[in-house]
């Protein structure tokens, strides 16, 4: 099914937050009205794209992923991006063309630990020219590669992108350890 544009940023907005929201912050989120986004929030509930674990907070659904073209993380999927290794191709970290910096990640786990380390001009050259989406896309990991291209769209800058970035990876590599307990 195909979803008006201003509903699809509403989604999104969910995805890329990872828990429930509030109307208030997905408005702003979103850059819309209040009243629209509420409007947006009960068609999407309506739908079943969006659920409400508590009253006035949302979250993206599983057939809200689906409808954003992301699949269903099983245990397996989730055990092999966990344990996937790229050492024949790791991430490199550039501060721009031609300036690579030392330092690389061979998994999601190993991405994590190397963002601190990046200089933010690193991640800004990556972010903007969307290769963490690329690179996600690569692993096989569709949400991450999808929630990239959202938070590239949002052109955040230095340490805001440095502490969104980081707060996104971290709580996929807990989605994902979750479902392997």
């Amino acid at each position: 099914m195909s979803l008006l544009p201003a509903k699809r940023v509403v989604l999104e907005s969910l995805l890329l937050s990872d828990g429930p929201l509030e109307a208030a912050q997905i408005a702003k989120d979103t850059g819309n009205k209040l009243n629209s986004t509420n409007l947006h929030l009960i068609w999407l509930v309506r739908a079943g794209y969006v659920v409400s674990p508590e009253k006035g907070k949302y979250m993206i659904g599983d057939s809200g992923k689906k409808v954003l073209g992301i699949p269903e993380v099983t245990r397996e999927t989730a055990m092999g991006l966990l344990a996937q290794s790229q050492k024949e191709m790791p991430f490199q970290f550039y501060e721009d063309l031609g300036k690579p910096l030392e330092l690389y990640a061979d998994g999601i786990k190993d991405f994590l630990e190397k963002i601190p380390r990046a200089t933010t001009q690193s991640l800004e050259f990556h972010m903007g020219r969307g290769d963490f989406e690329n690179w996600f896309d690569s692993l096989g990991d569709v949400e991450m590669s999808k929630k990239m291209g959202i938070l590239r769209n949002k052109k955040l800058l230095g340490e805001q992108l440095r502490v969104t970035l980081y707060g996104i990876v971290e709580r996929r590599c807990a989605t994902l350890s979750k479902l392997l307990q």
